[in-house]
């Protein structure tokens, strides 16, 4: 990524992939420092971490992929709470959260969410306590505009897709040029690409929407960190508040 002149690969920033794992064997990610964990909810409710974060669906992959091609040289921290079903809960989103900032992610991206309201102040108590612990929270918005947690938390990078969003450019939905009263739950967000790197020929339709979108804001997220190393996280939000572009009135969610 270009800032200032110069260009910046993630060297020296951890990003944490709260998602399905990571396949490591991935050719794609060859030359990508990976670490995690599992995460899985006890009978008392506690989360129990285990050692074994191999993707069992291909999405948490294709999140980390999309990362890699943006920010090539950061650590992933792969932390997988969904299994080849892709299914998981709030309360594992919490602890996927709690656990990536305290195992130092300067950036935690999560290309996924819950419409559940009941959960939306849980969620926000660990995305309160990554900010308190200077990390980057970007989560992916509802595909369908919806409310989703926890994009819509005022703690957290909402991002948001649109097929025709270029890889290299993003948008910010400033509240007062887009007034909710208006823009819904597009206000405040980032709108970025949303399609996954493309596979090989004969491999499964790439992964769209929002969750990739986030992945590759995470990815510029991690180059501003590095190039701005004595910045707050919040500092770094308002700087890509700053870069981004304005959307024209016909973007909107793809």
């Amino acid at each position: 990524m270009r800032f200032r002149g110069k260009e910046y690969d993630g060297e020296g920033i951890t990003i944490a992939v709260i998602d399905s794992g990571i396949n490591v064997n991935d050719p794609r990610l060859s030359d990508t420092h990976i670490e995690g964990w599992n995460i899985a909810l006890g009978a008392t409710g506690h989360a129990l971490l285990g050692a074994d974060f191999h993707d069992e669906n291909g999405h948490g992959t294709e999140v980390a992929v999309a990362i890699h091609k943006v920010a090539p040289k950061a650590k992933l921290l792969a932390v997988k709470i969904m299994g080849a079903r892709l299914k998981t809960s709030a309360d594992l989103m919490a602890a996927g959260i709690e656990t990536s900032t305290r195992n130092g992610a300067q950036v935690i991206n999560m290309s996924l969410g819950t419409p559940n309201m009941g959960k939306a102040l849980l969620l926000r108590d660990c995305c309160a306590l990554a900010v308190e612990n200077d990390s980057v929270v970007l989560a992916a918005a509802h595909p369908m505009g919806d409310r989703a947690y926890p994009a819509d938390l005022p703690e957290t990078v909402g991002v948001a897709s649109h097929k025709d969003c270029p890889l290299e450019k993003f948008y910010y939905f400033a509240p007062h040029r887009f007034p909710r009263k208006e823009w819904g739950n597009l206000t405040g967000k980032f709108l970025a690409h949303g399609f996954a790197v493309e596979r090989e020929p004969g491999g499964r339709k790439p992964y769209r929407s929002s969750s990739m979108a986030t992945a590759y804001l995470a990815g510029k997220t991690a180059c501003l960190r590095q190039a701005l190393p004595n910045e707050t996280s919040t500092g770094v939000v308002e700087v890509l508040k700053r870069l981004a572009l304005t959307p024209v009135p016909e973007i909107g969610y793809a």
